[in-house]
């Protein structure tokens, strides 16, 4: 009990769950089915009333109530979705930002260098997606599908024993038993059926989605590397344990549900015959419905009612048993996700800048296009990587080099303010950026929401598209089927680049922008971007960009190499951008 209500307590502060939202939504659907219970106690008594043919004033107030309590019934429950569903989804989103937050926050590339556990992103992709998606979903179904109902049919089960209690004391008594039976007993087996399917299905479906993940995103390398029949086979056979999981939790299930009605059934028939019992008693006089007619007896209106009462009564307590699954559901999730929101993200990188040999490179001036160089050892820092710690050179075209794997990209990432705070005016072309499966047009329009179609045509033409573009059957608006997979790798490089192009930011940071295009057509396009009077970026922005193939006639103003170890080296040329240098 402790546990479960720390498990309450971590997922009212998880959701930021408003007491005053959940009351309104308890307060809705208490109307909502006590107007169901008095329609069939009323509605009742109306029957047996109407069959003694009193005059017709006599009933009439009767058939109003019937009326209003039918409207009342379906107008409460509509609004009692209304307020429920508010409280679910904004708490879903409360979870949804928490969790993007931290994984935003979270040094992933330290973590995963130093191998520490608390990496959130070391899950698998799938497994992740299954963290962020129906984890959370199920989170927001506790609030519907859990605490609403069960605080409504704790409240409508005591008003229909009270209720049925001012007939007869002995079917109150056993509508409790049956009441109890339906909502502590059937729950109970449908929570021990829902922790069977949490410990097996979950388990099972996570490997099912990340194998699935992981054959869709590398089809083509399983294949090449022999190892797609059993990537199949593997998500293949997680399925189906997840499928058998699901038939053995069923079975129990089934238990769970067949308690309500056979409870339900209990309840009908004891009150059955203690009516026939209480009504045999007495004259059946028609005087006053709820009391005897006699000591001992009841009138038919109360017998009526003593019958048909318990059939609205367990509307109340028929969904507990999905409600409790929904609370083991949501407690497995609760617990998966926190795992991925408590993981403690990172401080601030302390950012140690280098002291770089201004006198070495003060030396070019002394020949027109002499080379200096600067040679930095970045310092041990766990917080980021080593890399990390020096400062961009100045400069309007700076060039990145050095071997795959040496910390080039995260030097750029480190620039770009993703280690601690993004800094304003950068904008950072990934290596991996995401094309998206809408038109040419709102692809370029992610980095700039106003752009027009004049200035995307430019952009796209100006880093060697403009063939492709005018072939495209609909122009700038063409849809992008599939994203990244309706255009080839090239294609894709040059749509990125006209992107980062159109970002309204200074600075361009460009992660290996010429990759996958043909060695002469990327070289060209790569002393074009480092050279501020080639005309494709405006001579006041700035352009780092990171290759491994920097043309020997590029115009850099700096060059900065990457050693494995953390070595860094920067070589400046004092006329290679110059007019008269060319």
């Amino acid at each position: 009990m402790r546990q479960v209500l720390g498990d309450f307590r971590r997922l009212r502060d998880l959701l930021e769950l408003s007491r005053w939202r959940i009351a309104v939504s308890i307060g809705w659907g208490i109307l909502a089915l006590g107007s169901g219970l008095a329609l069939a106690a009323l509605a009742a008594w109306l029957i047996a009333r109407a069959w003694q043919m009193p005059p017709v004033l006599d009933l009439s107030v009767a058939v109003v109530a019937v009326r209003a309590l039918g409207i009342s019934r379906g107008l409460c429950r509509y609004l009692e979705r209304l307020a429920t569903h508010d409280v679910a989804l904004r708490a879903m989103t409360t979870a949804r930002t928490r969790v993007y937050s931290t994984l935003a926050a979270a040094d992933i590339w330290t973590l995963r260098r130093t191998g520490r556990s608390s990496d959130p992103t070391h899950l698998r992709r799938g497994d992740l997606l299954t963290r962020i998606g129906t984890d959370i979903d199920d989170l927001g179904a506790v609030v519907v599908r859990a605490f609403v109902p069960i605080a409504v049919a704790v409240v409508l089960s005591v008003a229909a024993i009270g209720l049925l209690a001012t007939v007869s004391p002995a079917a109150a008594a056993v509508l409790a038993v049956a009441l109890a039976v339906a909502g502590v007993v059937a729950p109970w087996l449908s929570a021990w059926a829902a922790r069977e399917a949490e410990t097996a299905v979950r388990a099972d479906r996570r490997m099912f989605t990340a194998a699935a993940v992981t054959v869709l995103d590398h089809a083509p390398e399983l294949r090449v590397a022999g190892r797609l029949d059993s990537a199949l086979g593997e998500a293949a056979a997680a399925g189906q344990r997840a499928v058998a999981a699901e038939d053995r939790a069923a079975s129990r299930s089934a238990w769970a549900a067949a308690a309500t009605p056979l409870s339900l059934g209990a309840s009908v028939l004891g009150a059955l015959l203690i009516g026939i019992i209480l009504y045999g008693s007495g004259t059946g006089a028609p005087a006053d419905a709820w009391q005897p007619a006699s000591p001992g007896g009841i009138t038919p209106m109360a017998l009526a009612v003593l019958v048909l009462l318990p059939l609205s009564a367990f509307e109340a307590v028929a969904v507990l048993p999905a409600a409790v699954q929904a609370l083991a559901h949501g407690r497995a999730a609760l617990h998966r996700i926190t795992a991925i929101a408590h993981s403690a993200p990172l401080g601030h990188p302390t950012h140690q800048h280098a002291a770089i040999d201004t006198t070495a490179i003060a030396s070019k001036a002394h020949a027109g296009n002499a080379i200096a160089s600067a040679t930095h050892t970045a310092p041990a820092n766990p917080a980021v990587p080593q890399v990390g710690s020096i400062e961009m050179p100045s400069g309007r075209r700076i060039a990145i080099v050095g071997p795959s794997g040496a910390g080039k990209t995260t030097l750029l990432m480190a620039w770009a303010g993703l280690f601690d705070a993004p800094r304003a005016g950068i904008t950072f072309f990934a290596e991996d950026a995401h094309l998206f499966g809408t038109t040419v047009l709102e692809n370029l329009r992610v980095a700039r929401g106003d752009l027009s179609e004049e200035d995307a045509a430019a952009a796209l033409r100006s880093v060697g598209l403009g063939d492709w573009l005018d072939g495209l059957p609909e122009g700038l608006h063409t849809e992008l089927v599939g994203g990244a997979a309706a255009v080839s790798g090239g294609q894709r490089r040059r749509i990125l680049l006209a992107r980062a192009l159109v970002a309204p930011a200074d600075v361009l940071l460009l992660d290996e922008p010429t990759e996958h295009l043909e060695a002469e057509a990327g070289a060209d396009l790569l002393r074009a971007l480092l050279d501020e009077h080639s005309g494709l970026v405006a001579p006041d922005r700035t352009v780092v960009a990171v290759t491994h193939q920097l043309p020997p006639d590029h115009r850099a103003d700096t060059v900065v190499e990457v050693r494995p170890g953390g070595r860094i080296t920067l070589r400046a040329a004092a006329a290679a951008h110059s007019p008269g240098a060319r």
